[in-house]
């Protein structure tokens, strides 16, 4: 298995590497048009359901309990075939998880890499 990385969709550089590069996140980021941005894949289904983003808010207090949410999510169809897809990427080369979240140590996204990492689910 290869590394899995998480970084904002703002912050890559527009040259690319040998990774693959997947939006996690349900919509699409402010301010950057689809043609500019270089994607294998958008696993919209990977992301927190509408419901759960929107009661998370990025509220540092409550990510503890928005990660266990989160968890019990990605469990369940269609985001467990998401997963799945996800860590097939991980067997052929790097994959970086990019989100437009400005604190990615509290965000799905590293949640997800956790998940990817040590195999749970």
């Amino acid at each position: 298995m290869f590394p899995i990385q998480v970084a904002r969709v703002y912050d890559l550089p527009p040259e690319r590497g040998l990774e693959s590069r997947v939006l996690v996140d349900r919509l699409w980021p402010r301010g950057v048009r689809k043609e500019s941005l270089d994607l294998d894949a958008w696993a919209k289904n990977a992301a927190p359901s509408t419901g759960l983003r929107k009661w998370y808010g990025h509220d540092p207090e409550r990510f503890e309990e928005f990660a266990g949410l989160y968890l019990a999510e990605l469990a369940i169809e269609p985001a467990a075939t998401a997963v799945a897809e996800l860590r097939a990427m991980t067997r052929e080369r790097r994959l970086v998880l990019l989100t437009a979240t400005r604190d990615l140590e509290r965000s799905h996204a590293t949640v997800l890499r956790g998940v990817m990492t040590d195999g749970s689910l």
